[in-house]
């Protein structure tokens, strides 16, 4: 390392050097290229030149005999030297004066294009940008990390920071060549432009580290010659100013490593929750490897495909002399254990959507933070499997694409929130962002206002044809009652009755009804509000119910518990509402008898869980466009809508239906979860993340029988040890590309298969139950007998849209 002076090869944030020494270094790096230049035309137009030269003195020698055999001429102005010389050449040998501009007209080109992008080159870290956002860390309402957002900067590395398995690494699979060139690679460029020519297209690049630095801090990722000319001149000039070491560092400090990680540092405290200089050569070499694709192999979003890619990076390190194969095969061995989450399952985003502007409202915007939110996993993944198992089996048959779901405690927390079909394709949040037309669902604020007013359950009403202006509100089934009580019309959501209830009790006593439990939408104050012709959000109307179910109005619905900074003392501690009032206890009662009449005999019926309390109310808007339930149990209320986002018909889909089963299905699974007092943290295999043993049911303590070692895949739940197959227990496999993805994963991983009988066996990878990882990851379905864990690593999977259940 040099021990003169050096510019701060940090990103910029610092001065930028002034008018003289820019100069200075502006003619440094003109001088480096002009020898450069000199070096490459010398070796390869040596030849020509010297023709060239030849060819020029027997021209003038001609030309001097011819002269003095003639009478000397009248005086001539002079002619210039260069002039004469190419006139010489013309006169003498023709060939040559066009090869001279064959080879002299390029290279002026070239050499003015080069002098151009040297003169309007910027200066060294001009171009880096601060993170765009601060890093956010999201905790789920029991304290476990979630899901990350924004961007991690950790340390800037010093040479005594530096692993030397991570220089070694990051040199071996990114520029081998980096000590011996002088920031441009020729050999690298020859090698990658015969393997690209070979392969058919891009398969690795040329550019040195020296260049991958100086785009990073200093220009941006066009991909235009202009640009890699620059880069490449840029390249000199850290090379002359810098040393490698430092190069080195700064590139490190600079390059992204996925997940919001720029940096070495940041990226090892990221995925592993240790400083750079703390890492294993295992770890070492997974970094490494990322920096060519991070944002497909960050292994909180494809661990398998980050340990592939470190295998590569070993294998480099030994071809490089940096480690023998007898320490690659020891680091191969070695488990590395990511102490982060994989990414956020993509249907959680839409609550992390919901949350980002209160953030902002509640911690301001300056330095990173971490959010203890109210969202439960186990519900989350519960919600999320069941709206996709019921528009997988009848969404196209129904023409519904789309649904959304929010579920609310009795206090009012946001539990879990599913905003619609699939996150990757719409980041639209239907739970929050749309507003549709509720329907009969409306009805609830019509009879609580109604029963506010002195009406009952049992008062009576006339089902008949009632005319309300030019409006004429008329029964789905297009039939008249007569007398019928308010309870039975209400379960039965007879269209008739609501309107004359609406009459009596006026339509602006409703809207604020509405108001008062949440409603913040503009309702119409037209008669037919009464039957939802005014359009609220889902979460508006989950809201509503819940304040009738807490008695509160209106029911304070919340995501975040906490928000800390890097102080000790929490930036904001969410305290009770104190300023919310109480609803009447008697109409309340009444409203909460009607509910459960509408689930236990009315149009809600196939929300009915057996053993379970519940009402709720169904709605369907004009045309079926909309369909919606919203039911409760002692200790939740939970809202469904499913529609198109067209606002096109469905096919006569009604609240009672899809809606009120994915209510059902949700709730029969999480009673369950409720009645434990416990969350259990669903399967992430997702992503190829090992789950913690002590999550899954351990093999039978019985080890008379077990097999361990690397297997070969049959397929997705048989494998083969040595020749003897075995099968997982509770896994139907599959072949093909899903096969060959479990072996690509396997690889080199040692599995352990103990007990079971003629029904399969429960194998163990890391201490990670293998057929919950297999399931969960979207490999392979659980049979309809399979342990609970296994069904549960199935709705996971349908929730997630991953392996065999993405659209």
């Amino acid at each position: 390392m040099n021990d003169g002076p050096r510019p701060d090869p940090s990103p910029p944030g610092g001065q930028s050097p002034d008018t003289r020494a820019a100069g200075r270094e502006v003619l440094g790096a003109a001088a480096a290229l002009g020898r450069s230049l000199g070096v490459f035309a010398g070796r390869a137009g040596g030849g020509a030149y010297r023709a060239a030269r030849s060819g020029l003195q027997g021209a003038v020698e001609a030309r001097r005999r011819r002269r003095e055999a003639r009478p000397a001429p009248e005086p001539r102005p002079a002619t210039p030297s260069w002039l004469r010389s190419l006139r010489a050449v013309s006169s003498g040998r023709p060939a040559l004066a066009i090869a001279a501009a064959v080879i002299l007209l390029p290279a002026m080109a070239l050499g003015l294009y080069v002098l151009a992008a040297l003169v309007s080159l910027p200066p060294l870290g001009s171009g880096a940008a601060a993170p765009a956002q601060r890093a956010v860390t999201v905790e789920a309402d029991n304290g476990k990390v979630f899901a990350t957002r924004g961007s991690f900067r950790g340390q800037r590395l010093t040479q005594a920071d530096l692993p030397p398995h991570l220089a070694q690494a990051i040199v071996a699979i990114e520029d081998r060549r980096f000590y011996q060139h002088w920031g441009i690679d020729l050999r690298g460029l020859a090698r990658a432009a015969w393997r690209n020519l070979r392969g058919g297209g891009v398969r690795e690049g040329g550019s040195t580290i020296t260049q991958q630095y100086v785009r990073l801090i200093t220009l941006n990722q066009e991909k235009s010659l202009w640009r890699k000319t620059q880069e490449a001149l840029l390249a000199l000039r850290a090379e002359a100013t810098m040393s490698k070491d430092e190069i080195l560092l700064g590139y490190l400090d600079a390059a992204y490593f996925g997940a919001g990680a720029y940096g070495a540092d940041a990226a090892a405290r990221r995925y592993f929750g240790k400083p750079a200089k703390a890492l294993t050569l295992p770890e070492a070499a997974m970094l490494a490897g990322l920096v060519r694709a991070p944002s497909q192999l960050a292994p909180t979003r494809n661990l398998g495909g980050a340990k592939e890619r470190a295998d590569v990076v070993l294998q480099a390190m030994v071809e490089t002399g940096a480690i023998t194969a007898k320490e690659a095969d020891a680091a191969r061995r070695q488990s590395v254990t990511l102490k982060t989450p994989p990414e956020a399952p993509p249907g959680s985003n839409y609550f992390l959507d919901m949350i980002a502007p209160d953030l902002k409202r509640l911690a301001g915007t300056d330095g990173d933070i971490t959010v203890r939110s109210t969202l439960n996993l186990d519900l989350q993944s519960l919600a999320e499997a069941a709206v996709a198992k019921r528009l997988d089996k009848d969404g196209a048959r129904r023409k519904v694409g789309q649904a959304a779901m929010v579920v609310l405690s009795k206090e009012g927390a946001i539990l879990a929130l599913v905003g619609g079909r699939d996150y990757e394709d719409s980041q639209f949040n239907r739970a929050v962002q749309a507003k549709r037309q509720p329907g009969s669902l409306f009805k609830m604020l019509t009879y609580l206002t109604a029963y506010e007013k002195g009406f009952t359950p049992d008062s009576v009403v006339v089902d008949r044809p009632v005319r309300i202006g030019d409006w004429e509100p008329e029964n789905d089934d297009n039939k008249y009652r007569g007398p019928v009580p308010l309870r039975t019309a209400f379960a039965l959501s007879i269209n008739t009755v609501a309107a004359q209830l609406g009459q009596e009790v006026g339509i602006p006593a409703i809207i604020a009804t509405a108001k008062r439990l949440g409603i913040q939408s503009d309702l119409p104050a037209v008669p037919s509000l009464v039957l939802g012709s005014g359009a609220v959000s889902l979460l508006e109307m989950t809201r509503a119910f819940g304040s009738v179910l807490a008695g509160r109005t209106p029911l304070d619905t919340y995501a975040i518990n906490a928000i800390r900074g890097g102080d000790p003392k929490p930036v904001y501690v969410r305290a009770d509402p104190t300023d919310t009032a109480s609803l009447p206890v008697e109409p309340r009662t009444m409203m909460l008898d009607s509910l459960q009449a509408v689930v236990e005999s009315g149009t809600g019926r196939a929300a009915r869980v057996p053993g379970q309390i519940i009402g709720g109310k169904t709605g369907t808007s004009q045309d079926f466009r909309d369909a919606w339930f919203v039911g409760m149990t002692p200790d939740l209320v939970v809202g469904v809508w499913v529609g198109n986002d067209d606002d096109s018909p469905m096919n006569r889909m009604f609240g009672g239906e899809m809606p009120a089963g994915i209510f059902h299905d949700f709730v029969q699974r999480a009673s369950a979860l409720i009645a434990k007092g416990k969350a259990r943290a669903p399967v992430s295999a997702a992503r190829a993340e090992a789950v913690p043993a002590t999550q899954v049911a351990p093999p039978p303590s019985d080890t008379s029988d077990e097999v361990r070692g690397v297997p070969s895949v049959i397929d997705t739940a048989t494998l083969s040890f040595r020749g003897r197959a075995v099968r997982l227990l509770g896994v139907e496999g599959q072949g093909g590309h899903l096969a060959r993805q479990l072996a690509a994963y396997l690889r080199r991983r040692e599995v352990v298969c103990a007990g079971g009988g003629a029904e399969g066996v429960r194998c163990t990878l890391e201490g990670a139950d293998l057929a919950g990882l297999i399931v969960a990851a979207g490999g392979a379905r659980a049979r309809e007998d399979a342990p609970p864990d296994l069904l549960d690593a199935e709705d996971q999977a349908r929730a997630e849209r991953v392996g065999l259940w993405g659209r």
